[in-house]
């Protein structure tokens, strides 16, 4: 992790920071700023010594103390990296966002680090997973909320997942996979909050029954398989569509899966596969196979394949979706014509 985002500050004491953490007429300590803030003690001595974000007055010529108008321009600082802004752009416009006091430094040192929040984004992404994949790392919940919700309402629901939440989503999971158990925390707090943004983004359900009987489209996770937010980008994104869904999640068992297929009549199936251990095709075939109705006018349902772990395995009559536009294009053509 980058220095520009530190250690979690849960684990910051006054013996950690070298600092006492009481507040005093004199300003907050670094220690104590940090916790208000969000933030590591070391983000904010990187500020200050990069780009020039420091306190007025120092305690003993040493000892950072923050004053009411040091403290503004951090949190001025803070909202923009967390919309994505690079910190020495940031560190710019928090300075000049305030009358500078009488010999503070005209300006910070170059900006030595691209990174975002210290997770491997690439350099082809949209400003906004920047700007969340910070706020993740500094577990700054109302930030990463706020940022989904402002992308979705920016974007539309297909390109704020296609070009956001995956891209940053999948930055995590390289951070953690190549940190061992580290991260595991900004993971699933990112991970909730982009379920709960794709839920907020879902309109209410339409009856299976709505448009001349017709079955509604089915979503599950195959055995074993627990990655389940592809499918709630789907669900939601049907729902806009007014097709209805029956949304069951990670890891649904064959028999209870092959029952929800006799019992709705779906006229479409979506098996969500993340790793190629848990792709199926004799459990997709089955599915594909599994009719209702009376004797000469019996039905089957359109499986699709969703997921990675169907790649390189040919499967003639089970088609995959190339993303979520494609999967929402397909579905709606299914089950218009259905």
């Amino acid at each position: 992790m980058s220095e520009s985002t530190g250690r979690g500050v849960s684990g910051s004491t006054a013996r950690d920071t070298g600092e006492s953490t009481a507040s005093d007429d004199t300003g907050l300590t670094t220690g104590a700023l940090a916790r208000r803030l969000g933030v590591a003690p070391t983000t904010l001595r990187s500020w200050d010594r990069r780009y020039g974000i420091g306190p007025a007055v120092r305690a003993d010529g040493r000892h950072r103390r923050w004053r009411p108008g040091d403290v503004a321009v951090l949190e001025t600082m803070c909202r923009l990296t967390s919309a994505g802004v690079p910190p020495a752009e940031a560190a710019r416009a928090a300075r000049e966002s305030a009358a500078p006091p009488a010999g503070e430094p005209a300006g910070g040192a170059p900006e030595r680090s691209r990174a975002a929040g210290g997770l491997p984004l690439g350099g082809d992404v949209r400003q906004e997973c920047r700007g969340l994949a910070r706020a993740a790392v500094r577990l700054d919940a109302p930030a990463v909320a706020e940022q989904l919700t402002a992308a979705v309402e920016r974007h539309g629901l297909t390109d704020a997942w296609q070009e956001v939440m995956v891209p940053t989503l999948h930055a995590v999971g390289r951070k953690w996979a190549s940190s061992g158990d580290r991260y595991v925390e900004v993971e699933h707090l990112l991970s909730w909050h982009v379920s709960t943004a794709l839920r907020h983004a879902t309109s209410p359900a339409v009856p299976g029954d709505a448009t001349g009987g017709r079955g509604p489209v089915l979503l599950a996770c195959v055995p074993g398989e627990q990655h389940s937010l592809p499918l709630e980008a789907l669900n939601a994104g049907l729902s806009q569509r007014d097709v209805p869904t029956r949304m069951f999640g990670p890891a649904v068992p064959a028999e209870a899966l092959s029952a929800a297929v006799q019992r709705l009549g779906p006229v479409a199936v979506v098996l969500w596969a993340q790793s190629r251990s848990t792709a199926s095709l004799a459990l997709a075939r089955h599915v594909a196979a599994t009719g209702w109705g009376v004797r000469g006018a019996r039905r089957a349902p359109a499986v699709l394949l969703g997921g990675p772990g169907w790649a390189g395995r040919p499967a003639p009559g089970l088609p995959r979706p190339t993303g979520l536009g494609d999967a929402l294009e397909t579905l709606a053509g299914v089950y218009g014509a259905g």
